[in-house]
């Protein structure tokens, strides 16, 4: 019966994730959806991003968290549109949620919209939010490990971003395991090894994801 409950659940999801995919299609937007786990960094890396972008591109963002307001507050500072996701206890975002949280989202002359997920590595990709993209945070200070603790999130990314690459020479995190791991599991996947406290290699990231907003809004035309 549990078994049921929980594939029930994902059927309700992905019925309205397709239709969320269908709106986003019709307005050329680029949907990203961000993941990592807890302290990861990737509120500061979207803060980045927001800045090296937001002058050729219009981004609007949904932040999700259990609770608190803490991080659309900072992602609002950065004159973009942006709507929090308060879970209240459950490990991610669904697409439902994100049903509702467009409703005080309009997206209207938006090509990317950014939807930071709950920090979490394991339920997050096995929700569809109707996105493009998923993007996977891993900072050196987890270990490079976590692939192969958690395939799904890594295996269903198109990019990885490794950041704190300013704290490597005080881990013992190894670049060459993560990269054969990675390999191995998705091997069409992009890597970003990155700094969002220095902007080291944030550059290459933004150039990238800059691309895929341009063949987004290629394909529409």
């Amino acid at each position: 019966m549990k078994v049921q409950l929980v594939s029930n659940i994902l059927d309700a999801n992905t019925v309205i994730a397709k239709e969320m995919k269908r709106r986003y299609q019709e307005r050329g937007i680029l949907v990203l959806n961000l993941m990592s786990a807890p302290g990861a960094g990737k509120t500061t890396i979207l803060e980045n991003t927001i800045e090296c972008l937001k002058e050729k591109v219009s981004i609007a963002v949904i932040e999700g968290d259990i609770c608190t307001t803490l991080d659309a507050d900072r992602i609002a500072s950065h004159g973009v549109p942006v709507v929090q996701i308060n879970t209240e206890g459950a490990c991610h975002l669904d697409a439902n949620m994100i049903a509702r949280a467009l409703d005080n989202l309009p997206l209207e002359g938006v090509d990317l919209l950014i939807i930071e997920n709950v920090g979490n590595l394991v339920c997050p990709a096995e929700f569809d939010l109707g996105e493009d993209l998923k993007v996977m945070v891993i900072s050196v200070t987890e270990g490079n490990d976590k692939p192969n603790k958690y395939p799904l999130m890594f295996h269903e990314s198109r990019a990885i971003l490794v950041n704190k690459q300013d704290l490597l020479p005080y881990t013992n995190f190894d670049m060459g395991a993560l990269m054969q791991d990675l390999a191995d599991l998705n091997p069409h996947c992009q890597v970003f090894p990155l700094s969002a406290r220095t902007g080291e290699g944030v550059s290459a990231w933004v150039e990238w994801l800059e691309k895929q907003v341009r063949d987004k809004k290629g394909q529409g035309q």
